[in-house]
């Protein structure tokens, strides 16, 4: 397809790639989107991520995020062409780096060095009472709420419903997008807030989106639509481009 070739070569013109990436990227590694036909929110209560509630009501809002979040990471998900293209191109030296609004690890498993995880990760876990971080182990999920060895209830380490962003995770981000040539918009709509305005900040760069509809992103601010899944365009960007995914 022309648009394939087009932004191909645009991925080969470039040298300062930052990739914007969200929950359509993980779709096929098995992992669901939040909004949309057959999304989470379509079959669970969105308070359960409310900050003041998950204070409240800490072994129910564990229930259902363990169900969420923690079942489908136990079954290790493999990262899929997507993950891997953009790893490839940071080895490359292509790619400044990948900013994510996924929790789910998958960019760093498929080789991606330089990852901002804007909403924070399911990998890790947060002691409400002491602060302490650790990494996220299945058997802590034994008994719910899991607890700190302070006997503080443990938090997911990713962004709720009424937290704030973590300015070095917004500011770096920022400078990042403010240096690209060149803006990879994978698997997003576009529709959470405050990281739904990055890529307004990317103002030098040429963008192409990735997506299976048109966004927001797409009449407002892309240069280039793949009406595609993900990994599906990143295979054939791949050939394109004379890449081993």
């Amino acid at each position: 397809m022309k648009t394939f070739v087009t932004a191909a070569r645009w991925i080969a013109e470039a040298g300062r790639i930052v990739a914007f990436t969200g929950a359509g990227i993980s779709v096929e590694s098995g992992i669901p989107t939040f909004r949309g036909e057959g999304g989470l929110w379509s079959r669970y209560d969105p308070k359960v991520l409310e900050l003041g509630y998950f204070y409240e009501e800490p072994e129910a809002a564990w229930r259902v995020i363990k169900e969420l979040f923690y079942d489908t990471l136990t079954k290790a998900p493999a990262p899929n062409a997507a993950h891997r293209l953009l790893a490839e191109l940071e080895r490359a030296g292509k790619l400044i780096g990948v900013i994510t609004q996924n929790i789910d690890g998958l960019h760093q498993k498929a080789g991606s060095r330089n990852v901002i995880e804007f909403h924070g990760t399911a990998k890790r876990l947060v002691c409400l009472a002491c602060r302490k971080k650790v990494a996220f182990l299945s058997e802590m999920l034994e008994v719910l709420p899991p607890r700190c060895g302070c006997g503080g209830v443990l938090k997911p380490d990713f962004i709720f419903f009424g937290e704030g962003i973590g300015p070095e995770n917004y500011q770096k981000s920022v400078a990042w997008l403010n240096e690209a040539d060149l803006l990879l918009i994978v698997g997003t709509t576009g529709e959470v807030m405050p990281a739904s305005m990055l890529p307004f900040e990317a103002k030098k760069a040429r963008v192409i989106e990735i997506n299976p509809e048109p966004t927001r992103y797409s009449e407002e601010k892309t240069d280039l639509f793949l009406q595609a899944k993900a990994g599906e365009a990143a295979l054939a960007l791949a050939k394109r481009l004379l890449l081993k995914l």
